[in-house]
C-alpha cells in the first residue's frame, strides 16, 4: 500500500481521496519497485486490452525482466531438487554468471558432456510461492475496493484468477517443452521456420535445457543488410508464418517480440514458448469469416459472428450493435483496405462488443496483442509491406478448404439422418400451422426491451399526478375553511384551515423537489 500511495494510487483504498494523480508511467514504476512478481503481473496485464486502456497497455509493455540475479548456490539447489544431482555433475561446463536474469527464471550458457552447447533456464527459488502470496495480497486489495468495479464488465477477481492460472502455466517448464514440440511439428514443412530442440533428460518443471541458437534479433536491420537479406521477403515470411499459426493451426506464439525471434542460418528461429495462444476449430472458422465479412463490408454477417463468439454479460440490443458495427465499417473501410492493420480492426470489434455487453474470448485478446507486435515488426523490417495484402489472400485460400478439413463421416451421417427425419415431418407441421391460423389459435410472442422500466416510470408519473391533484384540492378546501372561519379560531382565523393549508403546502413543496431531483421536470 505504501508503494501504491507513493505513485498516486491510494484512491484505490481511500475512497475520500479525490486527488487521483495516477498515470500509466506511475503504475509501471510502482510495479518495478514492488519487485519480480509484480513485474511479471504487469507483463501479463499488458496483454489484457479488455481490462486496461491502451495507454496503460503501452506503458506496461515496457516492463523489462532486468532483475538482480540469485546466488549460484540457490540456483543449484533448485536444480538438485529437480534431478537429485548438482549442476556440475550433469554438464561438462556451466557458466555461473547468468546470461539473462528474469523475474521468473535465470538463463545460463552450458556445455553438455557430449560437447554440445546448450542454454539452461532455471526458475528462481520459491518463485511460485512468492507469486501466489502477492496475488493473495491483490485479492485483499480487490475486496477493499469492490465498489469501484461495480459498473465494470470485467470482474476483477475473475481477472486475478486468470492471472494466477497464466502464471502457473508459465512456471511449468514441462508445458513449455510440450509447446515447443507441438509448434515444431506444426511447422516442420515450413523451410524458413526453426525451433530449437529440447534436452529431455535435463528438463523438468523448474529446469529447461535446449539447443543454443547462434544468431541475431529479427529487427537488427544492420546485420540483415550486411547478410544481404531480402527485407521484403523476410517481412512477408514473418507475416505468413503468423497467419498460418492463427488461421490454419489455431496454435500461435503469443509473445513474438524481437528477443524471441532470431535469425539463424537464414531462418526465423522462435524462442520462449511459455505463453502460447490456442484457438478452437469453431473459433478459427468464425475468425476467418469475420475477416472476410470485413473485406466485403457485410454488417449482418459480422454482427452474427460477434454474437456467436462472445459471452453475453447483460441485455443485448441487436439494433445498437448493428449500428456500432456499421459505423465502424464506414469509418475504417470507406476507401480501401490499404494501410489498415488487422489488430486495429479486431480492437474495434472488441470495442463494439464491449459497448453492447458482449465479452469476447480471452484467446482473441491474446491474439490482438500478438498481432500488434508482429505488425510492428513487419513494418520495421519492410515499411512498404501492406499487411492486409498478405492476410486477405491467405484467409481466402484457407476458407476454400476449412469447411472440409473438420468434416467427420460419422457426424455427416448423423446430421443427414436428423435432417431427413425433420424433413419428413414438414408437410404435417405445415398443415398444423395453417389450421392454427384459420381457427384463431395462433399465438404470437412479442418481446419488449426494458418494458418494466417504462411501466415503472409511468406508475411514478401517475402517482405524482394523483398527489398533485389531491394537494391542489385540499389547498382549495383549506382556503374555503379559512374563508368561512369553520371550527376553533385564533384571532378570528380558523385553526383547522391554517393546519390543512400548511400541511398540503409542505406536501406540494416535497413533490416539486422530488420531480426536480429526478431530472424529469
Amino acid at each position: 500500500m505504501k508503494v501504491l500511495t507513493k505513485y498516486g494510487f491510494k484512491f484505490l483504498v481511500y475512497t475520500k481521496n479525490h486527488n487521483r494523480e495516477k498515470s500509466p508511467e506511475n503504475l509501471r514504476k510502482a510495479f518495478e519497485e514492488l519487485g519480480p512478481t509484480f513485474i511479471k503481473i504487469g507483463q501479463i496485464l499488458s496483454s489484457r486490452s479488455d481490462i486496461l486502456p491502451s495507454q496503460y497497455i503501452k506503458e506496461l509493455s515496457k516492463l523489462q525482466d532486468d532483475v538482480p540475479p540469485e546466488k549460484y548456490e540457490d540456483i543449484n539447489n533448485v536444480f538438485f531438487d529437480e534431478f537429485n544431482k548438482n549442476i556440475e555433475d550433469c554438464f561438462l561446463s556451466f557458466e555461473k554468471i547468468p546470461l539473462a536474469s528474469g523475474s521468473i527464471a535465470q538463463v545460463y550458457n552450458a556445455v553438455l558432456k557430449n560437447g554440445k552447447n546448450v542454454i539452461v533456464k532455471i526458475q528462481r527459488p520459491n518463485i511460485k510461492e512468492k507469486i501466489k502470496t502477492d496475488i493473495y495480497i491483490l485479492y485483499k486489495i480487490i475486496k477493499l475496493t469492490k465498489l469501484k468495479f461495480k459498473d465494470s464488465l470485467i470482474d476483477p477477481e475473475e481477472a486475478l484468477d486468470e492471472l494466477l492460472f497464466s502464471t502457473e502455466q508459465e512456471l511449468n517448464f514441462n508445458l513449455e517443452a510440450k509447446n515447443m514440440y507441438k509448434f515444431k511439428k506444426l511447422n516442420e514443412n515450413i523451410n524458413f521456420c526453426y525451433v530449437p530442440y529440447v534436452i529431455d533428460e535435463l528438463s523438468g518443471i523448474k529446469v529447461l535445457t535446449m539447443e543454443k541458437i547462434y544468431g541475431f534479433k529479427i529487427n537488427d536491420i544492420k546485420k540483415l543488410q550486411e547478410g544481404k537479406y531480402n527485407l521484403q521477403d523476410l517481412g512477408q515470411k514473418l507475416a505468413l508464418s503468423f497467419f498460418k499459426q492463427v488461421f490454419t493451426d489455431g496454435f500461435f506464439h503469443a509473445d513474438p517480440h524481437p528477443g524471441n525471434l532470431m535469425i539463424c542460418n537464414k531462418k526465423i528461429c522462435f524462442l520462449d514458448f511459455g505463453i502460447m495462444g490456442t484457438i478452437s476449430p469453431r473459433l478459427k472458422l468464425l475468425l476467418n469469416e469475420a475477416i472476410m465479412s470485413i473485406v466485403y463490408k457485410d454488417t449482418d454477417k459480422l454482427v452474427s459472428i460477434i454474437i456467436s463468439i462472445g459471452v453475453k454479460k447483460g441485455l443485448i440490443n441487436r439494433n445498437n450493435l448493428y449500428e456500432d458495427v456499421e459505423l465502424f465499417l464506414i469509418n475504417y473501410l470507406s476507401t480501401s483496405l490499404k494501410n489498415i492493420k488487422i489488430s486495429t480492426l479486431l480492437t474495434e470489434i472488441f470495442k463494439c462488443a464491449k459497448n453492447n455487453n458482449i465479452v469476447l474470448p480471452k484467446s482473441l485478446i491474446l491474439l490482438v496483442k500478438s498481432l500488434i507486435v508482429v505488425e510492428g515488426l513487419v513494418t520495421e523490417i519492410s515499411p512498404e509491406i501492406d499487411i492486409m495484402d498478405i492476410a486477405v489472400p491467405f484467409v481466402k485460400s484457407t476458407n476454400k478448404f476449412n469447411y472440409f478439413d473438420h468434416m467427420d463421416i460419422e457426424n455427416i451421417l448423423i446430421n443427414s439422418y436428423s435432417f431427413t427425419k425433420s424433413l419428413s415431418k414438414l408437410p404435417t407441421k405445415t398443415v398444423d400451422l395453417i389450421n392454427c391460423i384459420l381457427s384463431g389459435r395462433t399465438k404470437i410472442q412479442l418481446k419488449f426491451d426494458k418494458i418494466d422500466d417504462s411501466i415503472k416510470q409511468l406508475n411514478k408519473m401517475i402517482n405524482r399526478l394523483s398527489i398533485a391533484l389531491i394537494t391542489c384540492s385540499m389547498i382549495i378546501s383549506s382556503s374555503l375553511i379559512l374563508n368561512f372561519n369553520i371550527g376553533p379560531q385564533i384571532y378570528n382565523v380558523s385553526l383547522i384551515g391554517i393546519a390543512n393549508f400548511i400541511f398540503f403546502i409542505l406536501i406540494g413543496i416535497i413533490l416539486i423537489i422530488s420531480i426536480i431531483k429526478s431530472g424529469r421536470l
